[in-house]
């Protein structure tokens, strides 16, 4: 078939489209049309378990032992992700008590400071960190330290800055860690004691790494709007202050992306721990802010305070994974050796004879 500008066009306009952020959509939509309920909806949760069992099952037969006993050690990263998640960021946060009440409500503004003192997000962050080539053993470590920490600092920092409940966090801690305990740490142990036998055939077989990647964390969002469109959150907002708190999250997601790398490239880390730090430091838990907020808030305050972190967490599986794939593309360049400099080429202005071929004249 000869190929028409328009088809030539079109074809070009596919290979730029990154159809991973259009699935995204299509999830975020298909949750809307066909909501997960009752016992769909037990269904859909139980299968994200099981795919992201998988996905550090493969992680975990994946890295060798030594690089994931070099991810413990790894404090130098460890810290900054820490201070930027339960530090700069609750800072930023603070910002939205600076606008007007009028602007975005009570509810809104509680939730903006709810999102702000979360923990990072595990499997999205891990997954994106693998997808742009980082360092997926520290990634982690770091992720699964701030969900630990976040167990207790993020009631803590909540009632501080929000004025929610006195306690109520306990419930939610108990749970989180045996959340990490049963959906990260086991398969991924058990996909280390079984690597000496899979690894190579998961060498041949990348593809099913990226399946994984990709595919739990778009369970991940089907999942999360079929929960938001049960309690009718999108009911209770107007269109206005819906765009406005889009704004205010984007530029939350921006400057915490700009801090995570500053921050990294201040401390001299090489690129995968850049990666690292990126996804880990400016991402934040859906999974533990839903839980969490329906113990600290009231319940007819939960849709509404949960909203900002929906946004947010939306636009940071849309961004960050445009970012990974950006970045699963490029390659920081090796430095260059040094060599010794040639002998300088003589000056234009003084041309070099050309040699004088011997004489092979007759005796």
């Amino acid at each position: 078939m000869p190929q028409t500008p328009l088809t030539g066009a079109v074809r070009r306009l596919a290979r730029r489209v990154d159809w991973y952020i259009v699935a995204l959509f299509g999830a975020i939509g298909v949750a809307a049309l066909v909501p997960a309920e009752r016992e769909a909806a037990e269904a859909v949760s139980w299968l994200t378990r099981i795919a992201i069992g998988l996905l550090f099952f493969l992680y975990g037969a994946r890295l060798s032992p030594q690089a994931a006993l070099d991810g413990v050690r790894h404090w130098r990263l460890h810290l900054p992700v820490l201070a930027l998640t339960f530090a700069a960021f609750p800072l930023l946060g603070l910002a939205a008590e600076l606008l007007p009440d009028r602007v975005l409500g009570a509810e809104l503004t509680a939730g903006v400071l709810f999102l702000a003192v979360l923990p990072s997000t595990v499997q999205s962050s891990i997954a994106f960190t693998s997808l742009a080539r980082g360092n997926v053993a520290a990634a982690l470590c770091s992720a699964s330290f701030s969900t630990v920490l976040g167990v207790l600092l993020t009631p803590l920092l909540a009632v501080a800055l929000v004025g929610a409940g006195e306690d109520g966090g306990i419930p939610v801690g108990l749970g989180q860690l045996g959340d990490i305990a049963v959906q990260l740490l086991l398969p991924f142990l058990a996909g280390q004691a079984v690597r000496r036998w899979i690894s190579d055939w998961l060498g041949r077989h990348r593809t099913l790494i990226g399946l994984c990647d990709r595919g739990s964390i778009l369970l991940v969002v089907y999942a999360a709007f079929s929960r938001g469109m049960s309690t009718g959150i999108w009911q209770r907002v107007s269109p206005g202050r819906l765009a406005l708190l889009g704004v205010l999250a984007a530029l939350l997601l921006g400057a915490a992306l700009l801090l995570a790398d500053r921050s990294a490239r201040l401390l001299r880390l090489p690129r995968e721990d850049r990666v690292t730090a990126l996804f880990c430091g400016a991402t934040k838990s859906l999974a533990s802010g839903l839980p969490m907020a329906s113990v600290l808030f009231p319940a007819d305050e939960v849709a509404m305070t949960v909203l900002p972190l929906m946004l947010y967490h939306t636009l940071q599986l849309v961004v960050c994974a445009a970012l990974a794939r950006r970045l699963s593309r490029t390659r920081e360049p090796a430095p260059s050796a040094p060599t010794s400099a040639p002998p300088p080429a003589p000056a234009a202005s003084t041309p070099v004879p050309p040699p004088t071929p011997p004489r092979t004249g007759r005796r």
